[in-house]
Formats: C-alpha cells, sequence, structure tokens
C-alpha cells in the first residue's frame, strides 16, 4: 500500500465508513425479512455485524486507534440505520430510534466496533504474533456465535423449528469461520496458528456472548 492510496483512504474514511454503516443497518433489515431460514438469521447476526467492523478497519490501514474508531461509527451508525429503516419499511414507531433497546445495541456496538475494528487496522501490522491474533478475530466471533447458537438450542421454549435453525445457522457460521481463516492467512504456517488463536478466542467470545445474555 502506498502512501497516496493510504492518504486517499483516509481522506474518504469521514463520507466512507458512515455510508457503510447506513447500507449495513437497511440491508440487514431488508435481508432478515426477505431470506429464508436460517439464512435470515445470518444477516441479523452479532458476528456478521462484527466482520463488518473488522473488515472497515482491514480497509482503512490507519492503525489501530483509528480503526476501531471507525468501526465504532460503522456499528454505532448501522444501528441508527437498522432501526429507521424498520420505521420506513415496517412503520414502526418513530421513538424506537432513541428507545432503550436501540440504546443496548448502540452501547454493544461501541464495544464491538472498537474492538474488531481495531482488529481489522492490527490484522496489517509488522509484529507476526499480532497480526495472527488480528486475523483470528473474525473467524473466532463466528466459532463463538455458532458455539452459543447450539447451546441455545436446547431452549425448550424455542420448539423443534427453532433448535433446527438454530443448528442450521450454527453450521454455517462455524464453517464461514473456518474459511475465512484459511482465505485471510497467508501462508499454511500462519494458517495453522490463526486456528489455534481462534480456538482460544472462540472460547473467549462465548464467555462473552453467555455474560451478555446471548445465550438463553
Amino acid at each position: 500500500m502506498t502512501t497516496i492510496g493510504r492518504d486517499v483512504r483516509r481522506r474518504y474514511s469521514t463520507l466512507t465508513v458512515p455510508a457503510c454503516g447506513i447500507v449495513l443497518g437497511v440491508v440487514d433489515l431488508l435481508l432478515q425479512r426477505s431470506l429464508p431460514y436460517p439464512w435470515a438469521n445470518l444477516a441479523n447476526s452479532s458476528a456478521v455485524w462484527a466482520l463488518g467492523a473488522f473488515g472497515i478497519g482491514w480497509w482503512l490501514r490507519a492503525g489501530w486507534r483509528r480503526s476501531a474508531l471507525a468501526g465504532i461509527v460503522l456499528l454505532v451508525v448501522a444501528v441508527q440505520a437498522y432501526y429507521l429503516a424498520a420505521v420506513v419499511v415496517m412503520n414502526d414507531n418513530m421513538q424506537t430510534l432513541w428507545s432503550s433497546t436501540a440504546m443496548i445495541w448502540s452501547f454493544f456496538g461501541v464495544l464491538a466496533g472498537a474492538l474488531f475494528g481495531a482488529a481489522g487496522g492490527l490484522s496489517h501490522d509488522r509484529q507476526p504474533w499480532l497480526r495472527v491474533i488480528a486475523v483470528a478475530m473474525p473467524g473466532a466471533v463466528l466459532l463463538a456465535e455458532a458455539a452459543t447458537l447450539v447451546n441455545r438450542s436446547d431452549n425448550p421454549g424455542g420448539g423443534p423449528h427453532y433448535r433446527t435453525d438454530s443448528l442450521q445457522t450454527a453450521a454455517i457460521e462455524a464453517t464461514l469461520g473456518v474459511v475465512l481463516i484459511l482465505f485471510i492467512a497467508q501462508t499454511h504456517r500462519v494458517r495453522l496458528q490463526t486456528l489455534a488463536a481462534a480456538t482460544v478466542l472462540a472460547a473467549v467470545g462465548f464467555a462473552g456472548f453467555t455474560i451478555a445474555g446471548f445465550g438463553s
């Protein structure tokens, strides 16, 4: 990446990052309403949203601090775009934009945006061990959510269709997680290191999902 290329990315990031957030929020709602299950679950997946923050940090290539800020802006804007789209498409009440639910998701957007945005920036770091951890993050969050869905599928109140959808979505996410690691990592050695790091990070992520209430 040349200095000119980096400068162009930074110059346009002020417009690009919020624009991507709007697209993420609106497309999420539309796909969630139009796709069949279990694919509709992916459209509204917390892990997939986290991938968006990682992607914007990876694209920006401006250091972990700036990448973390970009991830935060992306996800917070996406949350508001999602609820605004719901007002337009589903005639939801305008008050949902500042409801407690929207505020909670915005809070999670700040946390996930900072963490995965920074990881996207660090995926270009000169330190090999930092790159391995950063590159492991996208796969790890998918594996963590897959494990959460498997654990949650035993909920007796969900019914057989809920269990089937959860297990199918978990299988898709686990597959995507491994494929992402193999795709992003550039050598066999780094792939093995990244898979090992992703396994540990997935366990931490599973605990995080459970503590945050996503496991029930």
